[in-house]
């Protein structure tokens, strides 16, 4: 079976800018391919994700370092948007940034709570399945308060939008999605294909074909191409591939921009569906991999600093292992945020930190005497890895 991407088509903007938006096939059919290395490569991405599933099931108190990987997602994803901002920073309190980086933390902290809201929602039984609505509310999420606030946020679009090229132009644009008028059954489509059992393809590659499609569509002002790479989560969960949301591929499509973008924009140019499909797989089964290493480092870390709390903290050990815990989901601290995180006193969370820093859990950051910040930097050293 020939796929076929779609065609341009001619059409004007409200200036009267004459223009050739492309036109995406509809997505909900059938789809075979004749590259055999897609057999294995899917053969491989689903190994690792289903180690990576199982050992997410064994792992006490998973939802603990489940944080971390949201976060990060979160951070990584928004670097492909241009934010520059590190993920310690992005834990860092807010008056320790400079003004530009306020900004980048406060885009990442949007496409947390974004992340978070939508897998509450569809892991909470009677709420709403993979949806548009859902996609818009999550859209709503990401947008509010930040640059591109006021393109709309969880509506899609109505006027033409872009890709690349310069501002006020659609003259020189690497990439023009489809007309508005089209958006509407377009979505309808990619709705129909997430939910359509009867068809015949693996669900890895049902989920790649809908981010291309996806990204393609283009539905809203701002903001697609976060909202497409946290789809990807949201499919795996849905599709049932994952219980717990692990896996993340914005840092392979970080870490091969170029290709990332490439292989999308080939399918579209040259109908080349089997080098994007090719490439997808590829990242599930890298980042799969590395998912369950990292997970597999977590709960060793864990362990050895339980025991070195149980060893070293005497009668302060049972709140020192409670802090330890929290830690994962907030890596980064001031002896004022352990107040709260373990409902202690004033010295009390200061000894804590105290004693954290110097069995080599925690590392100081400031290098002052007062206002200090701590970080739990091996913790943090694994999603840079």
């Amino acid at each position: 079976m020939t796929f076929n991407a779609g065609k341009k088509v001619r059409a004007k903007n409200s200036q009267g800018e004459a223009y050739f938006a492309f036109l995406p096939e509809l997505v909900n059919k059938e789809f075979e391919w004749s590259d055999k290395r897609i057999d294995l490569l899917l053969e491989e991405a689903r190994g690792w994700l289903g180690e990576l599933n199982a050992y997410s099931k064994l792992v006490p108190d998973v939802d603990y370092f489940i944080q971390a990987h949201v976060d990060n997602e979160a951070n990584t994803s928004s670097k492909l948007e241009g934010t520059q901002i590190t993920l310690e920073e992005f834990y860092m309190p807010e008056e320790e940034l400079v003004p530009e980086k306020v900004k980048d933390q406060q885009e990442v902290e949007n496409y947390t709570k974004a992340l978070n809201h939508a897998i509450e929602t569809i892991s909470t039984p009677g709420q709403p399945a993979l949806s548009q609505r859902l996609m818009r509310d999550v859209h709503k999420h990401l947008m509010a308060g930040v640059r591109g606030y006021d393109k709309h946020p969880g509506d899609v679009r109505t006027i033409q939008n872009k890709i690349g090229g310069s501002a006020g132009t659609l003259a020189d644009a690497t990439f023009i999605p489809p007309t508005p008028d089209k958006v509407p059954e377009l979505l309808n489509d990619l709705e129909s294909f997430w939910h359509n059992d009867e068809l015949g393809i693996p669900k890895l590659i049902k989920i790649g074909l809908a981010h291309y499609q996806f990204e393609t569509i283009h539905p809203f002002l701002d903001g697609n191409g976060r909202i497409g790479r946290l789809l990807i989560v949201l499919e795996l969960m849905h599709s049932g591939l994952l219980d717990k949301p692990t896996l993340y591929l914005s840092a392979h499509f970080e870490k091969h921009r170029a290709q990332y973008y490439d292989s999308l924009m080939a399918v579209r140019e040259s109908n080349k569906v089997e080098d994007w499909i090719r490439f997808f797989l590829s990242g599930v089964a890298v980042t799969a991999k590395k998912g369950r290493d990292t997970l597999e480092k977590i709960v060793d870390m864990h362990n050895r600093y339980n025991e070195r709390i149980d060893k070293a903290m005497g009668k302060r050990h049972k709140t020192g292992k409670l802090l330890l815990k929290e830690l994962f989901k907030k890596p980064v601290v001031t002896a004022k945020d352990v107040e709260g995180m373990v409902s202690v006193t004033k010295p009390t969370a200061q000894a804590l930190v105290t004693d954290l820093a110097t069995l080599g859990i925690l590392k100081e950051k400031t290098g002052m005497s007062k206002n200090r910040i701590y970080s739990l930097h091996e913790y943090i050293a694994l999603f840079n890895d």
